[in-house]
């Protein structure tokens, strides 16, 4: 299922074994699963996507960095 929500404060994401990069404040979509959320969201008219460590998503929201639609 997907649910919507928005960035608040930084979220970042690791593409590979590359560097930390930025999600842009604004709305995204999250679908969950058991080990990680998939994060969608758009930059500058360009289409990304980042899978994040469940871990992690749960740490997003207890900080209020992303904030679930209601």
């Amino acid at each position: 299922m997907v649910n919507n929500a928005n960035i608040k404060r930084l979220v970042q994401y690791r593409a590979g074994d590359g560097p930390l990069i930025d999600i842009s404040e604004g709305p995204i979509e999250i679908e969950v699963a058991a080990d990680s959320a998939v994060v969608s969201w758009t930059d500058k008219d360009e289409l990304f996507s980042a899978a994040i460590p469940m871990e992690y998503y749960r740490r997003h929201i207890s900080e209020c960095a992303i904030e679930e639609n209601a």
